[in-house]
């Protein structure tokens, strides 16, 4: 029976790389995969999803207003050929993309596999993260640390004076300098001393 699945996780936790060899797997057993992405991560090129090991692979790239129902039903004869359909950067999916996936899950029995992130640097929610720990039956937290040891869970945005970012859209695509993935006593403990440190300038 197909299942919905969330594999989420803080910057840096190996989602991306964890898709890539999911699809590996699959298609190492003879099975066709649908890769996906949404199309505001332009980071490696529009069609592109690259882990930060270096693994790689072309994927489709959802637009915010295409329907991915519509995709799977007019793709070849009638429907797009795929056992498995994984997509990388989920929380920037809709929500009705989202219950699209959730329809094409229970309606023709094809797993969907979603690795995302939970939260923003602000440790909101994604629209699209929301919507599938609301109706995913597998939801898995890929874990990564802070650098004090503990659990990171905040996806900190570091802006170009060193500094945590604590205002601005919620999405700002970036790598490695622009994000940092902290516990959340770190991430406070830091912007409370850094909010000290500019007072006292």
């Amino acid at each position: 029976m197909a299942k919905l699945y969330f594999k989420y996780g803080a910057m840096g936790s190996s989602k991306t790389a964890q898709a890539l060899i999911t699809k590996f797997n699959y298609e190492e057993r003879g099975m066709k995969v649908w890769l996906m992405k949404p199309s505001i991560d332009t980071r490696f090129g529009r069609n592109i999803i690259r882990s930060r090991i270096g693994i790689y692979s072309e994927a489709d790239v959802i637009d915010p207003d295409s329907s991915i129902l519509d995709r799977y039903l007019n793709s070849g004869n009638g429907k797009k050929d795929c056992d498995v359909i994984i997509i990388d950067e989920a929380q920037f999916l809709t929500e009705k993309q989202v219950d699209e996936l959730r329809y094409i899950v229970d309606e023709y029995d094809i797993p969907v596999l979603c690795f995302g992130l939970r939260t923003d640097f602000l440790t909101h929610l994604f629209p699209g993260s929301r919507r599938l720990f609301e109706v995913a039956e597998s939801i898995t937290e890929i874990k990564t640390i802070c650098e004090c040891g503990r659990k990171a869970m905040v996806n900190a945005r570091i802006g170009p004076n060193g500094k945590i970012v604590t205002v601005g859209e919620q999405v700002f695509l970036g790598g490695n300098e622009s994000y940092i993935a902290m516990c959340h006593k770190c991430w406070s403990e830091r912007i409370r001393r850094e909010k000290e440190e500019r007072n006292s300038n």
